[in-house]
């Protein structure tokens, strides 16, 4: 299997995260999005969308969008739970991160430490929402170890990939004691640092 990703992309580490938790043999190709890597005829050619990341699964079957990879890689594993209310709520979480989460603290950072804007001369609504995102993490996690119960699923490793940096675009976990003691938890589950 291949696995095209940036190593400066939270959605590209979510995958590379998850192919190690589960022992998955893969070669993982550095595309720098920065570089327009993404946007080659080639790389066009396994994701029309010109985003990173993208695998070629060991068939030879293109899949893209970082939260369907890794449900592809985790199925069957501890990773999604067996109970149907508990694997509805991981996606909950996971359709959440990629609508209400994602574009506001990863935007927020790639403004930031990529391309060097001031924190505040960030959009006020991006960094309104980027708190709102980590309150409603914060409620989330009130009383439990992790997003869907007492152990880790893919909604916790959808959430680390950004939530971990958050700082990076100028946002603190602080205010946030769950969180960020949630943070420490998955880095630990997954072996990340």
């Amino acid at each position: 299997m291949k696995i095209y990703g940036d190593s400066i992309s939270g959605n590209c580490l979510k995958v590379r995260w998850t192919a190690d938790f589960l022992g998955l043999k893969y070669d993982w190709i550095e595309t720098d999005i920065l570089k327009g890597e993404s946007r080659t005829p080639a790389y066009l050619a396994i994701n029309p969308a010109g985003q990173a990341p993208a695998v070629i699964l060991d068939d030879g079957r293109p899949l893209a969008q970082s939260n369907a990879i890794i449900l592809h890689f985790a199925e069957g594993s501890s990773l999604i739970p067996a109970d149907a209310y508990d694997r509805a709520k991981m996606l909950e979480w996971m359709f959440w991160e990629q609508y209400s989460h994602e574009p506001y603290v990863a935007v927020a950072r790639f403004h930031v430490k990529y391309l060097g804007k001031p924190v505040e001369d960030l959009e006020p609504r991006l960094v309104e929402r980027g708190g709102n995102a980590l309150q409603r993490m914060e409620l989330g996690l009130a009383g439990s170890p992790f997003l869907v119960g007492d152990s880790l699923t893919l909604a916790d490793v959808a959430l680390v990939a950004y939530t971990r940096v958050c700082h990076e675009g100028g946002f603190s976990l602080d205010p946030y004691p769950a969180v960020k003691a949630w943070v420490a938890r998955v880095e630990a589950a997954l072996g990340i640092r």
